[in-house]
């Protein structure tokens, strides 16, 4: 995301615009910004009275599963479901994707043994 303009650029635009008299149109010019963006600014002005620019705040997920106890415990005693039933029995709706990222972060998996099944040839007589 761009970085917005400083603070003291943006006062010396409305102070040239409010004191001096300046034209927005001329002071986009002078100060390379566009009309649009200064208009902005004073709107911002006159609705919260400064024109500080306003916080960055990236969008987040709004996280369905906050809860992680709660859900564990879900997880083993519903663990014999399909991932589409287990969304239908949460108690908020939910999708079945969801439901697979939350199994897998809390390291739950459906493996019967958790070490692969080792060879019953004993390694010198495989070569034989």
């Amino acid at each position: 995301m761009p970085k917005p303009y400083s603070y003291d650029l943006r006062q010396k635009v409305i102070q040239a615009i409010k004191l001096d008299g300046l034209k927005i149109s001329e002071a986009s010019i002078l100060f390379s910004i566009s009309r649009n963006t200064i208009n902005l600014w004073l709107k911002r002005l006159d609705s919260t009275g400064d024109f500080q620019a306003l916080p960055n705040q990236p969008p987040g997920n709004g996280h369905k599963i906050t809860d992680w106890t709660k859900f564990r415990e879900f997880a083993l005693s519903n663990g014999d479901k399909t991932q589409v039933e287990m969304a239908k029995l949460w108690e908020e709706q939910i999708s079945d994707r969801t439901i697979s990222r939350a199994l897998q972060k809390i390291g739950f998996t459906r493996k019967k043994r958790l070490m692969a099944t080792v060879s019953a040839m004993k390694a010198n007589e495989r070569f034989l």
